[in-house]
Formats: structure tokens, sequence, C-alpha cells
């Protein structure tokens, strides 16, 4: 067969399609849409990549962290830059206070100049944010005039909470919390990145598959739409003399045209959607449109592989059917499936994962091309399967009333188009299933309890160095909603002035406060103790002895030399036993009270304020934040929980859950499409049943069952085979299996409400063909 006559009979096809009157262009826009929401996502997926690398640039190019223990020199060319950073109502604002000490001093990007004293240039969010009436406690938090507005190049994402301060007497120092640099430039510094560990990069690659598997069954099935009045038609052709293969190859032609027409559509909803996505934000998660360009290798694979796909389809469709001139044989009863050849392709999927298994993270990356095989062979087996299950269940289904009789009878005719719509929500769902199954697994791997005691405080303040320990207290008790504070201040005495070889921390508060870090006999004002048995305190036993001379914050090569405070150990000196303090560190070394503390050394001291909140006061954290911004603008308060987790596994997990919102919006989109174009197809059928007196509310029953029937088994089968992989990957990762069976149940809960919700759009359509005049015909 001939190149030339494949397209000549290729381009007959299409001219069909477009050509045919107002059916074939129904059958077209169908077919395109269908088609054209899966491209959509295929588009939105090849253009994520350089999404995060310009997120990514964005970030590096105004970094302003130093990474050193060197303060660099004031120069003419030098920026004192302070972190700001803040959270308001569970949303994090990145600030940073700003000194320029020269007139070549660096903007930071998106700045076109720097902010006076008392004024800050803010990202548009934030400005939005500050204007409404939600805005009012951060405000307060930020009193500086807006003279700005940052631009995109130095923002994140359209919906970042930023701004850049101008204030003075910035004094930068390393010894505090590194929290002001001084810097000559922005950009990122000499870092070497951290390597992902293999169960992460795992489980990367299984969300890509899973999320776009269900693409891929929507737009096989997409380009299958009209086929029951496509038989007549290639009837027709045979009838005019067409051998059986040019009829397919016509065929493939009209499902060419409608994924060509679907292209078009589908870059449509692309930009559409491009422009949407600067809008939205899903799960803290936004992208400004410029940075969705898809890349042009990628998307030329799918302008590609698309129309490919649905001439493949459609002759793999047509493979086993008689085309002769009075009909085609798919109208009658058609043959057994067989099962054996559909077993193969989930078995094949396990066999390519098979090696893997135990591999955990200590024996290096997962094989990409062996995971990516397996996962796909099994999520296709599903659609392999599912026709077979389909109909080996509905043959055996038979008495029952009129609508089930009818629903029944439908499916037993044409039980592969009724998989076909089912497909690609089984095989979402089974990707979810084994998704969920693995993240449960390794969840503890990247989740750790916090150390901290949240029945002890549950919030904490850094105190700056220069703050009066009493002012701090006082502000911080005095905030509304904080019940308890306690001080603690911590300092450092070495047995040497520059370098010693021995050192133990201090650690000063009121005897209530110490009582919160150590076990005392007794206390007053004026008391110290040593605390010998602390976890990781090896020198403090050699160094308590009463009239051994120590000093208070020695040199380290660092900090400037000649203001160590020298402290001789008094002979009333007690010791006490060690316990954790709120935040679960043990201290060990030396404890003072306020009335023992040498003069001059309250400003060596670093103070944390743990605070206890009366939780039923609304918005008592901001009011926390107010309190220490008034203080410091650079006390940043930590709001303590009872676990921690890692940054990259909480951005795959968000990544997931953004894709899949995605993937669920074209599973819906689709499925309606399908459904509207399945009734399509029966217009004449149905309003013969009513002409003939069958009830709306039967036949609206029957269609609901034509879904029910199918999904259920469709949910069934994906809950197998997503147990059964989410078992493998587990088994890869050396990970207990374990079934979390809430989150099974959601899964297939939220597959069954989408098509339930697609069910109950389309009843005002069927109500509509229903009508008599339905039977009209030219």
């Amino acid at each position: 067969m001939s190149a030339r006559q494949w397209a000549r009979d290729l381009g007959m096809g299409a001219k069909f399609a477009v050509t045919g009157g107002r059916e074939a262009w129904v059958r077209v826009l169908l077919t395109a849409v269908g088609v054209g929401l899966g491209v959509a996502l295929l588009l939105l997926t090849t253009a994520i990549p350089n999404a995060l690398a310009n997120r990514g640039d964005r970030e590096r190019s105004r970094n302003d962290m130093t990474y050193t223990s060197v303060v660099h020199k004031k120069s003419d060319r030098t920026l004192l830059v302070g972190t700001a950073d803040t959270t308001f109502h569970e949303q994090d604002v990145r600030g940073r206070v700003l000194e320029p000490e020269g007139a070549q001093a660096p903007l930071p990007p998106g700045v076109e100049k720097f902010p006076a004293v008392g004024e800050m240039v803010v990202s548009p969010a934030l400005d939005r944010l500050l204007k409404s009436s939600d805005g009012k406690l951060l405000r307060e938090r930020l009193p500086y005039r807006v003279a700005g507005t940052i631009a995109d190049a130095g923002l994140t994402d359209p919906h970042e909470l930023a701004f850049y301060a101008g204030i003075k007497d910035l004094k930068a120092t390393t010894k505090t919390t590194g929290r002001i640099e001084r810097i000559d430039s922005f950009g990122s510094r000499d870092q070497s990145g951290e390597a992902m560990d293999p169960v992460l990069l795992l489980l990367v690659l299984i969300v890509f598959v899973v999320l776009l598997m269900p693409v891929g069954v929507f737009i096989a099935a997409a380009v299958r739409f009209g086929g029951e009045r496509r038989d007549r038609r290639l009837a027709a052709l045979r009838l005019v003399g067409a051998d059986g293969r040019m009829t397919r190859r016509i065929a493939a032609g009209e499902a060419l045209a409608g994924a060509v027409v679907g292209l078009v559509f589908g870059a449509g909803f692309f930009l559409i959607g491009r422009q949407v996505a600067g809008m939205i934000t899903l799960f803290r998660m936004s992208v400004f449109p410029s940075d969705l360009n898809p890349a042009p290798a990628l998307a030329a694979l799918v302008a590609v592989a698309v129309p490919a796909a649905a001439v493949a389809v459609t002759l793999f469709a047509l493979r086993g059917v008689v085309i002769e001139p009075l009909g085609v044989v798919r109208t009658a009863r058609p043959s057994r499936r067989r099962l054996w050849w559909r077993l193969l392709l989930p078995l094949g999927g396990l066999a390519m994962l098979y090696p893997m298994i135990g591999q955990g993270r200590t024996n290096g990356n997962f094989n990409q091309f062996l995971v990516i095989g397996g996962v796909m062979l099994l999520l296709v087996g599903i659609t392999a399967l599912l026709p077979w299950v389909v109909e080996a269940v509905v043959n055996r289904l038979n008495s029952g009333g009129v609508a089930w009789q009818l629903a029944i009878r439908r499916l037993q005719l044409s039980s592969g188009t009724a998989a076909r719509m089912v497909n690609g929500i089984a095989v979402a769902v089974a990707g979810a299933i084994a998704l969920q199954m693995l993240f449960a697994g390794v969840d503890g791997d990247y989740t750790k309890a916090s150390k901290n005691d949240l029945s002890r405080a549950q919030m904490s303040v850094t105190v700056p160095d220069g703050i009066p320990m009493n002012k701090v207290v006082q502000q911080m008790s005095g905030t509304k909603g904080v019940t308890h504070t306690t001080a603690l201040f911590r300092g450092d005495v070495g047995d040497g002035r520059n370098e010693p070889e021995r050192q133990a921390a201090m650690t000063v508060g009121d005897c209530a406060a110490l009582r919160e870090a150590a076990k005392l006999p007794s206390c007053k004002d004026g008391d110290i103790f040593a605390v010998e048995n602390a976890r990781w305190d090896s020198y403090t036993s050699n160094m308590d002895e009463p009239g051994t001379k120590l000093y208070i914050d020695p040199s380290y090569g660092t900090s400037e030399k000649g203001k160590e405070l020298a402290w001789t150990v008094p002979k009333s000196i007690r010791t006490a036993d060690s316990r954790e303090d709120p935040s679960g560190d043990e201290r060990g070394g030396f404890l003072f009270t306020p009335g023992a503390l040498p003069e001059k050394a309250a400003s060596t001291l670093t103070g944390t304020v743990f605070l206890q909140l009366d939780e039923s006061v609304p918005d008592v954290r901001e009011y926390v934040r107010n309190s220490a911004a008034r203080i410091d603008p650079l006390a940043d308060p930590d709001t303590w929980t009872a676990t921690t987790q890692s940054a990259r596994f909480t951005s795959i997990r968000t990544g997931l859950s953004v894709g899949a919102t995605c993937v669920l919006i074209l599973i819906g989109a689709s499925l309606l499409v399908s459904q509207l174009e399945q009734l399509r197809e029966r217009k004449k059928l149905l309003s013969s049943l009513v002409a003939f007196g069958t009830r709306r509310r039967t036949l609206s029953l029957s269609v609901l069952w034509q879904t029910a029937i199918p999904i259920a088994l469709g949910l069934l089968l994906a809950s197998v085979v997503g147990l059964t992989l989410g078992t493998v990957l587990l088994k890869m990762t050396s990970t207990s299996v374990g079934v979390d069976w809430v989150s099974v149940l959601s899964m297939t809960g939220i597959g069954a409400g989408v098509v339930v919700l697609v069910t109950l759009l389309s009843l005002p359509p069927l109500i509509r063909l229903m009508r008599p005049d339905g039977l009209r015909t030219e």
C-alpha cells in the first residue's frame, strides 16, 4: 500500500468529516472538544518544567543570603539587608528591610529605586491585601507607607506576598541569627545543590505517569465518538465500490479531522487556561501566565502524537469489524471477549517493576524506564480488562424493572462503548489509590515529631541583640490572648578570653523561668546554679569549682575582641538537675537569676520568650506577631506544631494535588461530552420510546443505570489494580505495606461523585431529546 493512497483515503475521510452537513460537524465538534481538553492538559504539562525553571531563576536572582560567617567590609557598593519575614493567616509574607551604604548599592530585582526610610515597595498581592478590610492586623505590623510595587521579575508568582522596606541603623553581624547581611549583589552564591533522594524521585515519576495516563485514555476515547453513525456511512461506501481496507482508512481520516480540529481547540483552551492560571491559586500555588510556555519539542510531539494516535486507535477499533454493503456486523451479537491477552498487560507491568522490589533509598535511583513502563502497563491493563469485566457481568444480569431492563440490554449490546466512558476515571482512581498508599507509607520518613512541648508553650519569640529582656517580657505579656510568658536568655562562658579550650552554656531567667529548664532545689533572685548532667555537656563539671575564673562571651575569631567579661565562680553556687525546656532542649552549664548576672553581660545574651496562648481568642497569633514587630521589625515569632515535614516532600504532594484537580476537571468535562454524544446517537430511539408511552422517569433511570453499572465495575477494578500497584511501590521503597482504607474509599468516592455530577448535568439534554419531534428526519 503506497503512502499516496493512504494520504488520499485519509484526506477523503477528512473531507467527509467537514462537508457532511450538520450531523458531521456536530460529530467533529464533539470529538474536537474531547480531544481539545486532553491536548490542553498535555500542553500544560509540557509547560510545567519551564514554569518551574523560571520560578527558580527568579528565586535565585533575588537571593540575599551569603552563607558565610565573614562580614563584608562596608563600601559604596554594599547594602545592608535584614530578613523580616512574617506569617499572616497561615500565608507566608517575604519581607526585607534595606539600608544602602552607598550610591552604587545593588537594587533588588523588580525594584526601580530604594524605598526611603519609613517607606516600602510591595507586591501587587500584598498591596491588595493591605487595602482590604482583611489586612487590618497586617497593616499594624508593617508601619511603612506604600511607595510602589515590585515588578514580576522580583516575585516567584503573581500571588506572592512580599515587601522591601527602608530602614536605618541596621548593623551587619553574624552573631545573632544571620538575619542581617551586608551584600554587594543579589543572586545565588556558590551552593552545592542537595541531591533528591531516590524515593522522592520515584514519587515525582509516579505522579507524572498517574496524572498523564487518564489524559491519554480520554483522547483515545474522544476520537471514537460517533461510532454508530459512522458504521452506516462505511456501509454506504462499501455499496459504491470501496473495499474494506479503504473504508477503514476513510474512517481513520474522519477521526484525523476531529483530532486536528481538537489540536486547535486544545491550543485555544490552553491559552484561556494560561490566562486564568495567573488569577487563581490552588493549594497555595500559582504561576505567571508568561511562565506557561510549552517546550517547543514537547509541543511538537503532542501535535504529531495526537493525530497519529487518532488514526491508530480508529484502525485498531475497526480491526474486527466486518463492513459490508448492506451493513456492519457490529450490530449483531459480538463474539465473546478473550481474557488471556488482557492479563498480559498488568502481568508485564508487574514483571518490569519486580527487579526493583526491596531497593529502597540506599541502592541508588530507581530505573526510570522500568518504573514508567511498569506503571503504564498496569494502568493500561485497566482499559483492556474493563470491557471484559463489564461484558462478563452484564451478560449475567437479567431480571428487574423496565428501567433496569432497558439499561442492561443497552449494555449487553454495547459494553465496549460503556467501558470506554469509564476507562479514564478508572485509570485515574487506580493511580490515585496507589499514590495515596505510597505517600502514606513513606510519610513517616519525611515527617518528624517536633520536640516542642505544646502543653507548655504554643509560640516562641527570639529576642534580637541589644533589646532589654524586661521590655520584651512586658510587651509580650500585655499582648491580647497571651496567658503566660517564660523568658530564657542564653550565652556562653569559657575558660579563656580568646579561643577557650572548654566552654559551657549560660542561661538567664527568673526562678519560674529557670524551673522550666532545670529542677531547682530552691530559688531566689541572686542565685546561681550549675547543671552537670545535661546531654552533650562534658565541660561544666570541670568548670564549676568555686573560685574558677571564666569569661562570658569569649571570642572565636569572628566576634569583637576585648569585650569579654571576666567572672569568677562564687562559693554560693549550687547544683541542679537538667530538664528539657519547652522547646525540647536540655540546657547544661550555668543558670543565672537576673540579680546574679554581672553588669554589661545582658548585652551578650540571645533571648527566647515562650508563650502560652488562649486559643479561643480570634487571631491570637497575629496579635503576637504584631507585638514582636513593635519590639523589632526582624523579630519573627515561631508557631509551634506537633510535627515538621520535609519541604520537598510537601511540594511534591502539593504538585500532586494541583495536578489531580486539573485531571478531575478534565475527567468531568470529557465525561459530560461523551455522555452528550451517546445521548445524541440515541435521539431517535429515545423519542420512539416516549412516543410509545414510556415514561420519561423510566428512561432517565435507565440512563442512570447505564452509567452506574460500568462505573461501579470500573471503580472495583481500579481499586484492585491500585492496591496492587501501591503494594509493589511500597515493596520497592522497602516500606511496610499498609492500606489506608479511608483514602481508598475517598478516592473511589470522588470518582463516583464526578460521574454522578456528570449524570445530573446530562439530564436536561436528555429530557429535551425525549421530545416526539426527535422522530423527524429528512
